[in-house]
This record gives C-alpha cells, structure tokens and sequence, in this order.
C-alpha cells in the first residue's frame, strides 16, 4: 500500500496490499478498499464505501456521497459498493443508496467514463459501460454488457435489460427490454446483433430471438400482452436468450419503449 503523504485517510478505513492512494484524496470512515486498486489526486471516498480489487477511482470522482433525494436525513447508515476491475473516470459522482435496507451496487468490470452520474439505489450489473456525462437517475436497475451512449438520460425505476446499446442523448423513461438498441425518446430501433455477436451467443439463440422481437414489437397492440401470447406458444422463446426478452415483459411499472415501425 503507498499513501500519498497530502492524502487523509480517516483511520477507520481499511485499505488492501498494493493500493496507492494519490495526492489530497480524501477516504473516509469506514471505507473498505480492496488489493491493487489505484485512487488517484483529489478522488473522494465518502465514509462506508467498499470497493472491491484492481478497481480504479480518477481524480475528483466522488463515491458514495449523499442521495439528492429531498427529504434524505445525511445521518442514515447506508451504502455503495464497486466491483472487482471497475473503473471510474475523472469527475464521476455514484451516491450511496437512500435507505439503510438497500445499497448502490456498480457491478465487477464496469467502465464509467468521465462526468457520468450514477443516482441513489442504482444497480449496474458487470460490464455495464457508462459514456461521457450519461445521467442515470435512482433505483434503475441496468443489466450486464450493457451500453449507455454519452449525454443519455435514464428515468428513475426504469428497467434497462442486458446487452442492450441506449444511443447518445437519448431520453429513456420506460423500460428497456434486454438485446435491443434503443435511441431519441423511448424508441426501440432493432436488437442490438452486434453487440450479440460479441457477446459470442450462438445462431440458434440470435434467430429465436429475432422470432420473439418481431412476435413483440411488430404490428402495434400491447407488448405486454402479446409477450404473453408468445410465451404460451411453442415456436417462441426455444433458447435462454429468447425466453429471457419475453419474460422481461412480465414486471415492471413504466411501461415500455416503443417501436416506430408500423
């Protein structure tokens, strides 16, 4: 461990072999840092955070600070907690949850570009990229690999599914299912293929879910229901990754994103 000698680490904190700690960071009260990790100049580590191994804190980011929530009491025991790899450039804010019951989770190999915010009770399983200045409001839950385009802003309680791609500037404030590609206001623009076929899944799952998207989105109706309808029906949802884009269908309470193809 080598601490920078302008560096104030609060004594309570616990900070693992072979992390460095830059000039004037500041961690405070019962910070938990894992191995290896690098906090750079100026980054803050707001009392009770735990971050995990090898993970990387850029100069002025702020982990864990209070929810902008009116009516938050500052006095409430909560938490953030960072996985394993993260890295979080300069200037990102993630707040700590806004209850004692809940927590902030940024999953393991996630990558915050700089400026992005990251609200009160949010999850963001592995993998999740945020671009430049992408504001994410509380409670939403975003699912593993997926994209956030720079300048995109996501509702609070919206529901973003796995490997999808959300443009740049995009405005989402209704859930998103998994693989899509959604952009503009809550438009969904196709699956997201090249990020499946990154994502190395086989042909057999691409084209039952290609089945399942068009059962869904094409031809107007309530997507909901007509996920419902697939479901029941044999040809619909054969593989994991299918199954998996009808049974998002199943919760949630704002809606969905649309399409605009007739």
């Amino acid at each position: 461990m080598e601490v920078h000698s302008t560096a104030i680490v609060d004594s309570s904190a616990q900070i693992g072999a072979g992390t460095t700690v830059g000039a004037g960071a500041l961690i405070e009260a019962d910070v938990e840092i894992g191995r290896d990790c690098q906090i750079e100049a100026y980054a803050i580590i707001r009392k009770r955070a735990r971050l995990g191994d090898a993970v990387k804190v850029d100069s002025f980011a702020v982990i864990g600070g209070d929810p902008q929530a009116l009516g938050f009491d500052p006095s409430m025991v909560s938490h953030v907690e960072i996985g394993d790899r993260t890295v979080i450039r300069e200037a990102v804010t993630v707040n700590r949850a806004s209850s004692a019951v809940a927590k902030t989770v940024i999953g393991e190999d996630c990558f915050l570009m700089a400026n992005s915010h990251v609200a009160h009770d949010c999850v963001l399983e592995d993998g999740v990229i945020l671009a430049n200045n992408a504001m994410i409001a509380g409670h939403v839950r975003i699912g593993e690999k997926t994209f956030v385009g720079g300048g995109a802003g996501i509702h609070q309680f919206c529901r973003i599914g796995a490997h999808c791609m959300i443009a740049g500037n995009a405005t989402i404030t209704a859930d998103v299912p998994p693989y899509v590609m959604a952009a503009e206001r809550n438009e969904v623009h196709g699956l997201n293929l090249v990020g499946l076929r990154r994502g190395q899944f086989e042909q057999s799952e691409i084209k039952d879910l290609k089945r399942c998207y068009r059962a869904v989105f094409f031809g107007g109706g309530n997507l909901k229901k007509k996920a419902e309808t697939a479901a029941r029906e044999h040809e619909f949802g054969t593989t994991n990754l299918g199954a998996n884009f009808l049974k998002f269908f199943e919760t949630g309470k704002r809606g969905f994103i649309q399409s605009t193809r007739d």
